[in-house]
């Protein structure tokens, strides 16, 4: 392709990928998002970047699709779903622990959904939900800054000790220190949403788990998705590391944090698989775009989550849940516009969606596998890169 014409296209898509109006709502169907379509016209980049990241040994394996305008238009599945203990072939329907997706899948969402009721207010002190969270210079941190990422709490609760349990996670989180006054640096830490998930316990009566499945999975119909998944249940899930006692994690949550709580928190557990997000990517998008479907949120309030909510004046851009503009956005790419949002997961699953087309790029690998020296980060970006110009020759 000539250059000229090369810009041209990257102009075309910075711009917002040409909105087209009046394209009706298509939830995806089984087919559509089950049926590899590994030779689609323009997709042969992305697969090449797949097929190279597998035969260097950045991932075992991986799960990929693209959607655009309520379609599916590309599926891949490339690789191995294991290695060892003996190699297994990746398959379409593998699930995946999701790692911190978690935080935007669910923890957001059902935070959003108790805000809609009126129980919870992003601006009001966390305090004023959980009491003995004021304790030790918290009293400031209000849930805004916890789904921003702008409260300043550290990274993770401390794992250089062995402790165990639920009931000692929650008495780490209520006494853990901020290390920056809230809402004046941006600091990703998951005890931000281990906070929101006891928030989102105490208003709704349930464990996040019950909740999750009964108000946001259920509804969407992902029947292959939840927390604390058999290992022997219906569908493989892909393995990710040995566990300190030289067990293969296989449906056990590969973040240490959630494995000591027990596989359920705000900030990692959730099992899933390309067919449920795939129904979940459609469905958020459909929403944010005012046409029919399912996903349990109005308009509003995912037009809210997904654009810059983080406090006044502050550079980088977090919406409620959703990364936008950080040192985390390399699942952008080059040519998706700046209004796209998207999350990643320790794992190596991620999912960025640009709302002007409803077009959405789902990776899932197990990179972690076998011993936690795969890298998917270059991969991300780059199969974005090529998937947002595949995107500009589709209506």
């Amino acid at each position: 392709m000539p250059p000229s014409a090369l810009s041209k296209r990257r102009t075309l898509l910075l711009s917002g990928l040409a909105f087209v109006a009046g394209v009706p709502a298509i939830r995806p169907t089984i087919a559509q998002a089950t049926t590899p379509d590994t030779g689609t016209q323009g997709f042969q980049a992305v697969e090449a970047l797949f097929q190279t990241a597998v035969k260097t040994g950045l991932t075992p394996g991986a799960v990929a699709a693209v959607g655009h305008q309520g379609k599916v238009v590309w599926t891949g599945v490339f690789g191995q779903r294991a290695i060892v203990p003996a190699p297994e072939t990746m398959t379409w329907d593998t699930r995946f622990d999701m790692a911190s997706l978690t935080k935007a899948l669910v923890t957001a969402p059902a935070l959003m959904q108790l805000r809609a009721q009126g129980l919870v207010a992003l601006d009001t002190p966390v305090w004023h939900y959980l009491p003995a969270f004021a304790a030790n210079g918290k009293q400031d941190i209000t849930i805004r800054h916890l789904l921003t990422h702008y409260s300043g709490l550290p990274p993770d609760l401390p794992l250089d000790t062995p402790w165990q349990g639920r009931d000692t996670a929650i008495a780490l989180t209520m006494a853990c220190r901020p290390v920056t006054p809230p809402g004046t640096h941006f600091l990703y830490s998951d005890i931000n949403f281990i906070t929101l998930g006891l928030v989102i316990e105490k208003l709704s009566g349930q464990r996040l788990a019950d909740y999750a499945t009964t108000h946001i999975l259920a509804p969407l119909a992902m029947q292959h998705s939840g927390f604390t998944p058999s290992p022997h249940g219906a569908g493989p899930i892909a393995p990710t590391q040995f566990d300190e006692t030289g067990m293969m994690l296989r449906g056990v949550v590969h973040d240490p944090t959630a494995r000591r709580m027990g596989g359920v928190a705000g900030h990692a557990g959730l099992f899933s698989c390309a067919d449920d997000l795939i129904l979940y990517a459609q469905a958020l998008l459909n929403r944010r775009a005012g046409l029919p479907s399912p996903f349990p949120l109005s308009t509003q309030d995912v037009v809210l989550m997904s654009t810059p909510q983080q406090p006044a004046s502050m550079h980088d851009l977090r919406g409620l849940g959703w990364d936008i503009a950080t040192h985390y956005s390399t699942p952008r790419g080059d040519y998706f516009p700046s209004n796209s949002f998207g999350h990643t997961g320790f794992t190596g699953t991620s999912l960025w969606l640009a709302p002007n087309t409803r077009s959405f790029v789902l990776i899932l690998t197990n990179r972690v596998h076998p011993n936690g020296k795969g890298r998917v980060v270059q991969l991300r970006h780059d199969v974005a890169s090529a998937a947002a110009l595949a995107l500009q020759s589709m209506p």
